[in-house]
C-alpha cells in the first residue's frame, strides 16, 4: 500500500524543528486543545506545533498575504509535526472510527473488510513507516494541516470549509464543491480556494485528497512539484 511520492529520494537540508509557540507567531493561531493530544496520542516531549524553520517562515509569509486579502482573518494551525508513534496511533484510531461508522465490530472483521477499510483510511493518512526513505509527511516537520478563522463579536471563530479536517469522505477532496451551484457550496469552495491561494503564495503545495493539508520540501511536495529531491526527511 505504498504511496507514489515515496519513491522520491531525500537529501535532508538539516534545518531544525522549531516550536511555533516560541516564535511570537501573533498573526496566526493554533487550535487548542489539540484534538490528537486530547485522544492521548503519544507525542512525548514535543507538542504538535513544531515545524522546520523554513516552514515557519513560509507560514508567516502566507499569513501576511491573507491579512492583505482579509485583515480580520487568520490561518489556524490544526496540526504539524507528528512522531511515527502518533501517526500509527491516528491511523489505528481512524480505522476503528471508520469501522464503527459502518456498524462493524472491529474484533470480528474479515480480511476483506479489513483491507477495504484500510484502503479508505489510506486515502487520507500516510503510512506510519519508520524507514528513513519513506517518512510520513507530518513526521518530517514539513507538512501542516491548516484552516481559516475569522474575527467575530465572540472572538475568533472557524470559517466553514464544508467539511471537518480528517473526515474520511469525498467531501475532503479540495475541489469537491467546485461543481455545485447552490450558494452555500459556492461559499465553501471559495473558502477552500482562498486557503489554497494564500498557502501557495507561501510556497506550499496542497495534498490532492485533503483541502487542509499543505507541505513544502517533503516527498509529497517534490512529487507534486516534479522536483527530483525532497529536502526534508523524517525527524525523530
Amino acid at each position: 500500500m505504498s504511496k507514489p511520492y515515496q519513491s522520491i529520494p531525500i537529501s535532508d537540508c538539516g534545518e531544525p524543528l522549531v516550536a511555533i509557540a516560541a516564535n511570537s507567531l501573533n498573526a496566526m493561531i493554533t487550535i487548542d486543545p489539540h484534538p490528537y493530544v486530547s485522544l492521548q496520542a503519544p507525542y512525548g516531549d514535543r507538542s504538535p506545533f513544531w515545524v522546520r524553520q523554513g516552514i515557519l517562515e513560509r507560514l508567516q509569509k502566507a499569513q501576511a498575504y491573507l491579512q492583505i486579502l482579509h485583515s480580520n482573518w487568520k490561518i489556524a494551525l490544526f496540526d504539524a509535526y507528528r512522531p511515527i508513534p502518533v501517526q500509527q496511533f491516528m491511523v489505528d484510531y481512524s480505522f476503528a472510527q471508520l469501522a464503527a461508522s459502518k456498524g462493524l465490530d472491529i474484533t470480528a472483521l474479515t480480511e476483506e473488510q479489513k483491507n477495504a477499510l484500510m484502503e479508505e483510511v489510506m486515502k487520507f493518512w500516510a503510512i506510519p513507516s519508520d524507514d528513513p526513505r519513506t517518512p510520513p509527511p507530518h513526521s518530517t516537520g514539513a507538512a501542516i494541516d491548516v484552516t481559516l478563522y475569522e474575527h467575530s463579536p465572540e472572538g475568533m471563530i472557524p470559517v466553514d470549509m464544508g467539511s471537518p479536517i480528517d473526515e474520511i469522505s469525498d467531501r475532503s477532496l479540495p475541489n469537491y464543491f467546485a461543481s455545485f451551484r447552490n450558494a452555500q457550496a459556492v461559499e465553501f469552495h471559495r473558502h477552500r480556494e482562498l486557503l489554497s491561494q494564500v498557502m501557495t503564495h507561501g510556497g506550499f503545495v496542497r495534498h490532492p485528497n485533503e483541502w487542509w493539508h499543505f507541505s513544502y520540501g517533503d516527498q509529497l511536495w517534490a512529487w507534486i512539484s516534479h522536483e527530483q529531491l525532497a529536502i526534508y526527511g523524517g525527524v525523530s
